[in-house]
């Protein structure tokens, strides 16, 4: 599904084919969780094939290496050229792109000494499908800050994201939403969360959740299309009277959900601010609105 005999990869300076990737089963990132990851996309647009907020993904990568203090030797400039490279060298125009940075070999729990870049691209469709989803409240909360930190985009902390999305397709849901320590509403496993009321878009407020690049683009694009967007703490029942409801991350795009803890929103999905976000979101990624409003390079 990821790759085939043909698939090129960049592992520490070197183009290989992915089948020839080697790590080490001593690294402290397969044996700890720690490592640093980003998901990215590039789009066949009306300008060409262009990754969408290349800049923006790559110092995220960095900043959530420094958080948890992994090397990052690393120059993103060269990073993005060296991404762009993998897409043409694998004849791709619609990609997903994983970069990955691992850390040696170590079985102590002490910082990470020297570390390791995978940058790979392949062929994805959205990560949850095109169509309304029914999503199930976890039992599971979400990482708190008071332990980790939940602004980082680190491997390890994806296990709590894995157990909250699986009971939720356990429980004939499409996905999960966590709530935070405290009980208020924080993401989906991979996909930041907003809702719709009165014509007033509400999303979590930054703390508890990742602050996501695509939450980012939404806000800028409320901005741009004169929705007014309010981040807050949302408490649980007012996502049960809310007039609709999506989800948004680079995996996962814009989608609808239908229904939460099968209580159906009133609005239909075409009458909603969440799908006019999702057009302008297709839009703005295929560079042909919002582009100049936005400063999108």
């Amino acid at each position: 599904m990821y790759y085939n005999e043909n698939t090129i990869v960049y592992h520490n300076g070197a183009y290989i084919r992915a089948s020839d990737a080697k790590g080490s089963l001593y690294d402290q990132s397969l044996h700890y969780g720690y490592a640093a990851f980003e998901g990215i996309r590039a789009y066949d647009t009306n300008n060409g094939v262009k990754i969408f907020k290349a800049k923006e993904h790559y110092e995220r990568l960095k900043n959530s290496c420094e958080a948890v203090h992994i090397p990052y030797p690393f120059d993103n400039n060269e990073l993005i050229e060296i991404t762009y490279k993998i897409i043409r060298l694998n004849g791709l125009k619609n990609a997903y792109i994983r970069p990955l940075v691992t850390v040696s070999p170590n079985m102590s729990l002490i910082k990470g000494k020297e570390a390791s870049i995978f940058i790979a691209a392949w062929e994805w469709s959205t990560l949850l499908g095109d169509k309304l989803l029914k999503i199930g409240t976890s039992t599971h909360r979400r990482i708190t800050p008071a332990t980790l930190k939940v602004e980082a985009k680190i491997s390890g902390h994806y296990v709590n994201s894995i157990i909250a999305s699986q009971e939720a397709r356990d429980q004939g849901f499409d996905e999960a939403l966590l709530l935070d320590i405290d009980g208020f509403v924080a993401e989906a496993p991979g996909a930041n969360f907003f809702i719709e009321k009165d014509g007033v878009l509400f999303t979590p407020q930054l703390g508890s959740i990742l602050p996501g690049i695509t939450r980012a683009t939404v806000i800028e694009l409320c901005q741009a299309l004169e929705i007014d967007v309010v981040e807050k703490k949302i408490l649980p029942e007012e996502v049960s009277v809310a007039d609709s409801a999506f989800l948004c991350g680079t995996a996962a795009e814009v989608i609808g959900i239908s229904s939460i803890d099968n209580i159906t929103f009133k609005k239909e999905w075409s009458d909603t601010v969440g799908a006019t976000i999702q057009k302008a979101y297709k839009n703005l990624v295929l560079e042909k609105e919002f582009r100049t409003i936005l400063n999108v390079a």
